[in-house]
């Protein structure tokens, strides 16, 4: 660790297992979560395994989430001041949760009291394991030597090359937390259909598309795969997160085992911050692989470029 120039600052809403983050110069920050009114924090299921959060779940537990408290974020970013080491913060993105604005205003409060101070924030725009998988990667590009400013750069443009998709095992916990209409959701039930969604560039939640039953959606996944990695056979790393359901992770390993054989996996349970969100069932992939913004329609290719010239 000798070449380690820079700390780094992440949150629970990452979705890795705690031994991949918990190194030295590495801080965990834990977004709170209520269950049937009872206030927890997502420690990345140290205190409470998946299977309880989740079997809670099921049974009809009441669950929500809610931004990282403000003294939380103050303390965190004190101590990095404090410690005189340049400190990068990897942030949930701002398109699914204020956080991220918080963030930012404490940051700049911050700075402006201790000039010189080197803090950064990065809004990754990337959620759960596509959040988890940027952390990872910016975590040894890090112990590689980058220095603080050069992470920062690194991941802003990384975080272009982070491919994810997920599916739901049913759609009512996205109509609980408003994201669909509650005809939808039940039209989605009586037909099997699973949906598969994907975070778009502005860090939002996005339908990619549907899949008629849990098979052929563990079976897309695994094309998803074979249509966005920049290469087969050369030992790509894939994050498989899942929300409290081992089995299919092992049909989507095997599915994914067929089209390259050397790929590296990193299996990870979903947070019980997303997990509320999307519920038991959720299933995820993801991976460094094209461009995400290659994907852009010719309309949105033109409306980046006005934006961009102003």
């Amino acid at each position: 660790m000798s070449d380690v120039k820079c700390n780094v600052i992440i949150d629970s809403c990452c979705d890795l297992p705690r031994e991949v983050v918990d190194v030295p110069g590495v801080e965990l920050l834990q977004f709170p979560f209520m269950i049937d009114g009872e206030e927890h924090f997502d420690d990345m299921f140290e205190n409470m395994p998946a299977r309880d959060f989740y079997n809670r779940m099921r049974k009809g537990a009441d669950v929500s989430t809610a931004q990282i408290p403000m003294p939380v974020i103050t303390e965190a970013f004190e101590r990095a001041i404090a410690s005189g080491v340049p400190t990068v913060y990897f942030g949930f993105t701002s398109g699914l949760s204020g956080t991220f604005g918080t963030i930012e205003l404490i940051r700049d409060q911050l700075v402006d009291a201790h000039p010189g101070a080197e803090l950064y924030v990065v809004d990754t725009h990337l959620a759960s394991i596509a959040e988890g998988l940027l952390v990872y990667e910016a975590i040894r590009q890090r112990a590689k030597g980058l220095t603080a400013s050069e992470l920062v750069a690194w991941a802003n443009e990384a975080r272009f090359y982070v491919n994810e998709l997920f599916t739901l095992d049913e759609l009512e916990w996205l109509r609980k937390g408003g994201r669909i209409p509650s005809s939808v959701a039940f039209a989605g039930s009586k037909l099997d259909v699973k949906p598969m969604l994907d975070i778009s560039l502005e860090g939002k939640l996005s339908l990619s598309g549907v899949a008629r039953g849990r098979k052929k959606g563990i079976r897309q996944l695994a094309e998803f795969y074979r249509r966005h990695a920049l290469e087969l056979g050369v030992g790509t790393h894939i994050v498989i997160g899942n929300a409290d359901c081992p089995k299919d992770v092992e049909r989507l390993k095997d599915e994914l085992v067929k089209i390259d054989d050397t790929v590296l996996f990193l299996e990870s349970s979903i947070g019980p911050v997303i997990g509320s969100h999307v519920g038991p069932g959720m299933l995820a992939i993801a991976f460094m692989g094209q461009d995400a913004r290659e994907d852009l329609s010719v309309s949105d290719r033109i409306a980046k470029k006005v934006r961009n010239a102003h």
